[in-house]
C-alpha cells in the first residue's frame, strides 16, 4: 500500500470534526490566490489550476465573497505582502523523501517552520532537486466508492483515460497524465460517480518501504505535522506501507 493512499485514508477517518475552519479557508483562499496569478487569470474557465482550487474551495464550504476577494488579491498589481508559492524537500523517519508545497508572504517566516518540524521528526531539510526528481507530475482524482467494488470503477476509470487506479479503503485513487486530469474528472463525473476531491499531484516514482509500525507512526505524525502548518498547501511522501505478517 502506497504511502499517500494510507494517509490519504487517515485523514478521511479523522473526519470533519478535526477540521480547523479558519485555517482551512485561509489554505484555500492562498491557494486562489496564487492562482489566479500564476495560472493564466481570474476566470476559471480559461485558468485550470484556478478552477481546481476553487472547487476544493466550494467543498470546505467556502463563502463566495471570500473566494472572490481571494481572485482579486491574486489579479492585484504591487500588493503589499504579496503571496508566492514555494517548494521545499526534506526526508522524514525511515529516509522517506517529502515534498512540501506551501503559498507565502514570508520565506523568512515558512522556511525555518518547515525545516524545524522536519529536525525534530530526526529528518533533515535538504536543497531543491535531492528528492524531487523520485516523484513525477500527475493528476489525481479521488472518487467515492459507494457500494461499488474496485472492478467497476477500476473500468470506467480506465474507460475516462486513466493512467492507473489504487484501491484506498472507502475510495480509490485515480492517477492521469496532467493535462488529462479535467478530461477524466468530467468524464466520470457524467457517470454519475462521485468525486471527492481532483488536483495536480506528484507520485512518487522511487519508494521507500515501511514495514516497522513505530516508523509508520512517526512519518504519519511529521505528515500531520507539517500539514498543520499555516502555511503548507500539500505534503507528498514516497514510502511503501509493508504490512508485518508477524
Amino acid at each position: 500500500m502506497s504511502g499517500h493512499s494510507k494517509w490519504s485514508q487517515i485523514k478521511r477517518q479523522k473526519g470533519v470534526a478535526d477540521v480547523k475552519r479558519g485555517a482551512t479557508f485561509t489554505k484555500a483562499a492562498n491557494a486562489i490566490t496564487v492562482a489566479a496569478r500564476e495560472g493564466g487569470g481570474g476566470d476559471p474557465a480559461s485558468n485550470f489550476k484556478l478552477r481546481l482550487v476553487m472547487e476544493h474551495a466550494r467543498a470546505v464550504n467556502m463563502p463566495k465573497d471570500i473566494i472572490l476577494r481571494a481572485i482579486d488579491r491574486g489579479l492585484s498589481k504591487g500588493l503589499e505582502g504579496a503571496l508566492d508559492s514555494v517548494t521545499y524537500e526534506g526526508y522524514g523517519p525511515g529516509k522517506v523523501a517529502l515534498v512540501i508545497e506551501a503559498v507565502t508572504d514570508n520565506k523568512n517566516r515558512t522556511t525555518p517552520e518547515v525545516k524545524n518540524v522536519l529536525e525534530k521528526s530526526g529528518g533533515s531539510f535538504v536543497t531543491p532537486g535531492t528528492v524531487s526528481w523520485m516523484f513525477s507530475d500527475c493528476g489525481l482524482i479521488t472518487l467515492a466508492k459507494n457500494g461499488k467494488s474496485y472492478d467497476e470503477l477500476f473500468e470506467a476509470a480506465v474507460d475516462a483515460g486513466a493512467d492507473d487506479v489504487l484501491d484506498s479503503d472507502d475510495a480509490v485513487e485515480i492517477y492521469t497524465k496532467p493535462n488529462e486530469l479535467d478530461k477524466v474528472k468530467n468524464a466520470l463525473a457524467e457517470k454519475g460517480f462521485a468525486i471527492q476531491s481532483a488536483e495536480l499531484a506528484r507520485r512518487a516514482t522511487t519508494t521507500v518501504e515501511v514495514s516497522d509500525p513505530q516508523t509508520q507512526k512517526k512519518i504519519f505524525d511529521v505528515l500531520e505535522r507539517l500539514e498543520d502548518l499555516d502555511d503548507v498547501q500539500k505534503v507528498w511522501s514516497n514510502f511503501e506501507i509493508i504490512e508485518n505478517p508477524n
